[in-house]
């Protein structure tokens, strides 16, 4: 009979699980944090660009939903826990507000930036603090700021002159 291991390969090194945790759990609550913001912009974008913006609104949700579940992934293939759930989002996140109800183009659109940005911040933050703990969760973050950086500039453009 052949033996399961049960726990993660790398869990026996639990200084690379708690570092990589602390710097991949901001970037999981802020993803989260942006593809719920992202939703309840898409919801309610008016204006004269409402129709690519509501589309793009969905490619940014889909990717920070992405993004998220990397992240997540790979804390919890470390061996540790995640706790994304929405009173923990809530209240880590560093969201900024995007606006309850219809709410021009443009308002939504600088909103949906801020909170992009904060996400940023934060796996910036991850990539930096992850390049003398695990280059695998590093990857992750770089995958995740590049798809980002990217989302953002398209978003931006609308804003553009």
């Amino acid at each position: 009979m052949t033996k399961t291991n049960t726990t993660p390969a790398t869990a026996a090194d639990p200084t690379v699980a708690a570092g990589s945790a602390q710097f991949l759990t901001p970037v999981v609550l802020g993803l989260q944090a942006l593809a719920v913001n992202g939703k309840q912009a898409h919801w309610n974008v008016r204006g004269a660009n409402f129709v690519a913006i509501h589309e793009l609104l969905d490619t940014i949700v889909a990717h920070a939903q992405a993004g998220a579940d990397e992240a997540a992934e790979r804390i919890v293939a470390l061996g540790l826990p995640v706790d994304a759930r929405v009173g923990t989002v809530a209240s880590k996140a560093k969201a900024t507000d995007v606006p309850a109800g219809f709410t021009q183009w443009d308002q939504i659109v600088r909103a949906v930036i801020a909170d992009m940005d904060a996400v940023i911040a934060d796996v910036q933050a991850a990539i930096d603090g992850l390049d003398e703990i695990d280059l695998t969760s590093q990857d992750i973050a770089i995958g995740i700021k590049a798809s980002l950086e990217k989302d953002r500039w398209f978003l931006f453009a609308h804003l553009a002159e």
